[in-house]
Formats: structure tokens, C-alpha cells, sequence
């Protein structure tokens, strides 16, 4: 009896004195630094906010047609993303086939003109797009 309240009173002692050491270390425990460079946080950018909200703002019609990483209607800005590099060029095309409209670069379905939404909204929402590349 002895024995059994020996063990008892070991294995208790050894809880009570190992749990707080484990929860203490974890919590002052920082991560080790990354070897590999992470990606940059693009949605603190005041490029993809703004661009971000453009595409939102329901009287644009973009979330009409499109999503982020899936086809609807047009293709997934993701897939966008990915074709077209984020340069000058490409912004500036790809804002004028948001304004004008287009057609035979994603299939049949064409684009509409979009008469609402400027030039310089049109190049935000094109930048926030192109943004969402993936690498």
C-alpha cells in the first residue's frame, strides 16, 4: 500500500511541477527566423487597396463576371494575374479593355464595355488584379 501511495504521490509531485514549465516556455518561445523570404503582405499596398475597392464598388459590375480564383463569366483575376506581367504596358491595355470592352483573348464570351468606370479607376482595378499573381 505503501508502494501505490508512493507512485501516486511521485507522479503527482511531477505533474504539478512539469505542466507550468512546458506552457511557460511555449508562451516566451519566439519563432526561429525563416530561411526562405516570404512573400510580401500586398494588401497593406495603397495600390491593391485602392484597386481593390474599385473592383468592389458594385456600380463597376467586375464581381458580376468575375472572381478571384475561380472562372465565372470572364476568366479568375488570378488567371489574369498570371498571364500578364505588372508593367505599364499591360496596365495600361488591359484598362482599356475594361473601358472599351474585348473579346477572343479568354474564349467566346466578350467582354462589355463598361461606360461607369473611368480610365484611371480602370488602371487601379487592373494594377490590384495583376497583383494577385501568383510566383
Amino acid at each position: 500500500m505503501k508502494k501505490i501511495l508512493f507512485v501516486f504521490t511521485s507522479a503527482a509531485f511531477f505533474a504539478a511541477c512539469g505542466g507550468g514549465d512546458k506552457k511557460e516556455s511555449a508562451e516566451n518561445k519566439t519563432e526561429p527566423a525563416k530561411t526562405e523570404t516570404a512573400a510580401p503582405d500586398k494588401s497593406q499596398d495603397p495600390d491593391y487597396q485602392k484597386g481593390l475597392a474599385i473592383v468592389a464598388e458594385p456600380k463597376n459590375l467586375c464581381l458580376t463576371c468575375h472572381k478571384i480564383d475561380e472562372k465565372l463569366v470572364g476568366p479568375a483575376y488570378r488567371d489574369v494575374a498570371n498571364k500578364y506581367e505588372l508593367n505599364d504596358e499591360n496596365v495600361n491595355k488591359l484598362a482599356e479593355k475594361v473601358v472599351k470592352g474585348g473579346s477572343g483573348v479568354w474564349g467566346e464570351v466578350a467582354m462589355p464595355a463598361n461606360t461607369v468606370i473611368s480610365p484611371e479607376d480602370a488602371k487601379a482595378a487592373v494594377r490590384y488584379v495583376l497583383m494577385l499573381r501568383n510566383k
